[in-house]
């Protein structure tokens, strides 16, 4: 049976759905994207969705149907969460708390978009997801606030323990941080 076109040429059969993997997205809390009909509301409100090649309501459904390719999908990472799409779904679809759970599914398979792997490498490295740069500090110390805050950039030790934690939770070789040269792998 033809369940949905997923180009002009290419068919998308029922054999081809990995069920546990939609009742596994279920389970984890993104039972909600049983109850979306496929409006557009989602993906025609998404600020990002008319700026990239993001579609929420294919995401949805995919996840729903169980298509596991969707966790290889670029598009998964193009969601700000914003939840403009879930405040306007007429179904009130956890939309956000879906993709932030495939996601999290799709880095257990080992995919990530660069940009997280950036920002998480910012983190390891300073403690913070933006760092300061110079010209920051030139703007805090003209404004009087001193160059550097008082946060991982000035305490050296909350630092330390920054990292001991990435080290325990693992969230290094997620991301893949190589220690040695102090970057991305």
């Amino acid at each position: 049976m033809t369940l949905l076109k997923k180009r002009e040429e290419e068919v998308i059969r029922e054999d081809s759905i990995d069920k546990e993997f939609a009742e596994k997205i279920k389970e984890v809390g993104a039972d909600s994207v049983e109850y979306c009909f496929q409006c557009g509301t989602c993906t025609g409100s998404c600020p990002s969705g008319r700026r990239t090649a993001y579609k929420v309501r294919q995401i949805i459904r995919k996840l729903n149907m169980g298509m596991k390719e969707v966790l290889a999908d670029p598009a998964l990472w193009m969601c700000t969460t914003c939840y403009t799409c879930q405040e306007r779904c007429p179904r009130r679809v956890k939309i956000v708390d879906a993709i932030k759970l495939a996601r999290n599914e799709a880095v257990k398979e080992g995919y990530m978009a660069d940009s997280h792997r950036a920002v998480a490498s910012y983190v390891i490295k300073t403690g913070h997801a933006v760092p300061i740069d110079e010209a920051t500090q030139k703007l805090r110390d003209a404004v009087g606030i001193g160059k550097i805050p008082p946060t991982t950039h000035e305490d050296k030790e909350a630092l330390k323990e920054v990292q001991e934690i990435i080290k325990q939770t693992k969230f290094d070789s997620l991301v893949k941080f190589n220690w040695e040269k102090g970057e991305l792998e």
